[in-house]
């Protein structure tokens, strides 16, 4: 049985939904096994694909075991789709969340670049589907003037984007400040509220 408090609200609105759940390469990945997991707690349907840094992180069996599915980190990956994998996946999709995103990811989606799978499926998602975006970075590199303006042409660019963080707080780096990723609790909120 799950106590947990989202758990009565989340089982009316995640029910049969489709999350597909992206990974970038930060210490955060660690916080993504928890928030993986409580969305499947509440029968949501959950895909994850994961940029070759975020392996480096938390391995993809880890998500595969927690999700029930594949976990797709590569364009050259098969699955079940009979479109392109990314086609596919982008289509298949009722909300994305983006969670570690990095700076590097950000700044990918603003310029259309589509260099890994995790940014060209992010570029395929129709523009009427859903993204949470939970921002994690170092603190400076938050507050970097590039990644700033970056932040203010994904709010531009994608409407459908809701952002969950950063918060300020203590970084695995040995520096305090904001760029911490977001509790996994904060994150199915923000699904919760945007579903």
């Amino acid at each position: 049985m799950n106590d947990h408090p989202l758990s009565n609200s989340a089982e009316k609105c995640l029910a049969g939904k489709r999350v597909l759940v992206a990974l970038t390469g930060g210490i955060a990945c660690y916080k993504v096994c928890t928030l993986v997991s409580r969305l499947v707690q509440n029968d949501a349907d959950v895909r994850v694909m994961m940029t070759e840094a975020a392996t480096k992180f938390v391995g993809p069996m880890t998500f595969q075991s927690l999700s029930g599915n594949p976990v797709m980190t590569s364009l050259w990956d098969t699955g079940e789709n009979p479109d392109a994998e990314h086609i596919g996946l982008a289509r298949w999709c009722d909300l994305v969340v983006m969670a570690p995103a990095s700076a590097n990811s950000i700044a990918k989606m603003v310029h259309g670049i589509a260099d890994s799978f995790v940014s060209t499926v992010m570029l395929a998602v129709p523009k009427e589907t859903p993204m949470v975006i939970a921002p994690a970075m170092n603190a400076d590199m938050w507050e970097n003037a590039a990644t700033q303006r970056n932040m203010s042409l994904l709010k531009e660019l994608y409407p459908q984007v809701r952002l969950v963080g950063p918060e300020e707080g203590w970084q695995a780096c040995r520096a305090v400040g904001y760029g911490r990723m977001s509790e996994p609790e904060d994150i199915v909120a923000t699904c919760l509220s945007t579903l």
